[in-house]
């Protein structure tokens, strides 16, 4: 009975298709179908099926027709933007920052070993370059920039393209680009923040200068 037992194959011998083997069961020997006619697919969230899913559409294209659109396609809510820029900032580090560096300005460690420098981020026509073209430019390449389609979803690429303005704000701004209730924080140090005794930062030629000590260890004692 064990022998009978050992030969047994259905642990080997698996009722399931591998990819691109063929198949007797189907008279085109084909084990990969395609989908039935009329199928359509759909996602989790059916309110998003179509935005998603429609190559079209301004979430998949940046565009609505062929103009560039430079809004959001996610909600706008204080909450949702911070956290699409905390995203965009986690993704912009992983792939962009390489290139771009942490700053935007086009300096990344690559570049710095011999990499092509791409464009800054801070150049008028940057500036002025609205979200959708930088969602393109993510998804599609530009120039020497290969596209990054497969590694970015476009949620992140979306996501990304509005760090990429952050971070135009961050190297622009004005003290009237912020709130009247933060100014004050702007020449506050922060609790964490080195502070510099002022005698750090006097000239030295203005500074007392060191008598040296004199020596005063007793003469002729020889051992």
């Amino acid at each position: 009975m064990s022998v009978l037992a050992g030969c047994r194959q259905d642990m080997h011998n698996q009722p399931k298709f591998i990819p691109l083997r063929s198949s007797e069961f189907y008279s085109d020997r084909r084990s990969a179908r395609y989908p039935v006619p009329g199928t359509i697919p759909q996602l989790d969230d059916k309110n998003v099926d179509k935005e998603q899913l429609d190559p079209n559409s301004y979430f998949l294209s940046g565009k609505h027709g062929n103009t560039y659109g430079n809004e959001l396609p996610m909600g706008t809510d204080a909450q949702t933007v911070a956290a699409t820029l905390a995203r965009g900032q986690e993704r912009y580090n992983i792939y962009c920052q390489p290139c771009h560096s942490q700053l935007g300005d086009g300096n990344g460690m690559i570049v710095q070993r011999g990499f092509k420098r791409p464009p800054s981020f801070h150049v008028q026509r940057l500036k002025s370059a609205p979200l959708g073209w930088f969602y393109d430019v993510i998804s599609n390449g530009f120039g020497g920039m290969p596209d990054y389609a497969a590694q970015i979803k476009p949620a992140d690429r979306w996501a990304i393209a509005a760090y990429i303005r952050a971070l135009q704000l961050s190297q622009n701004a004005q003290e009237g680009d912020v709130a009247s209730a933060d100014r004050d924080k702007l020449n506050k140090p922060e609790e964490e923040q080195i502070t510099i005794p002022d005698t750090s930062i006097v000239s030295p030629a203005v500074t007392t200068p060191v008598k040296p000590v004199p020596d005063i260890t007793p003469k002729g004692n020889k051992r």
